[in-house]
């Protein structure tokens, strides 16, 4: 965080930016009313916050397979030769790909996926193969869903 973000970040924007992260679309006046400042208040500090880049976006959280998606699957891939352009162009465009990380050791890359069947796990991983390696695990639960970015112990 850097010494601008650090003195931008109180107890009260804190406070402001966890509940917002719980529940984006809370209207600001109810917002303001748990944590003791007027809407107008509010509305400034979360305007702050973005403008800060602290925070990026807001955004429904789904449930995959309430949409027909019950495969959800982390893919671990490592990309030999040239080819790395090409596999992360490829892997930006698949309609699968939720998340996609570059990552520091021996596979480099790791793609949160959701499908409909083991079927379409195949044809993807297909796909994959021409750029390197995959190794695939299927998310048989989540114990931690979603967890909030809260303030450091001390602040």
């Amino acid at each position: 965080m850097t010494l601008d973000n650090q003195v931008l970040m109180d107890a009260l924007n804190w406070k402001i930016l966890e509940l917002l992260q719980t529940e984006a679309r809370i209207p600001f006046s109810e917002l303001g009313r748990k944590v003791g400042l007027s809407a107008p208040a509010v509305a400034e500090r979360v305007r702050r916050m973005e403008d800060a880049g602290i925070i990026t976006s807001y955004r429904a959280q789904v449930d995959p397979s309430k949409l027909g998606y019950s495969l959800e699957a982390f893919i671990r891939m490592s990309c030999r030769g040239n080819a790395l352009e090409r596999m992360v162009r490829t892997v930006s465009e698949l309609a699968q790909v939720l998340e996609f990380w570059n990552l520091t050791g021996e596979d480099g890359y790791v793609l949160r996926v959701a499908l409909r069947s083991v079927k379409e796990l195949d044809g993807l991983l297909k796909q994959l193969q021409m750029f390197g390696t995959t190794t695939t695990s299927l998310v048989l639960s989540k114990p931690v869903d979603f967890r909030v970015i809260s303030a450091p112990q001390g602040s």
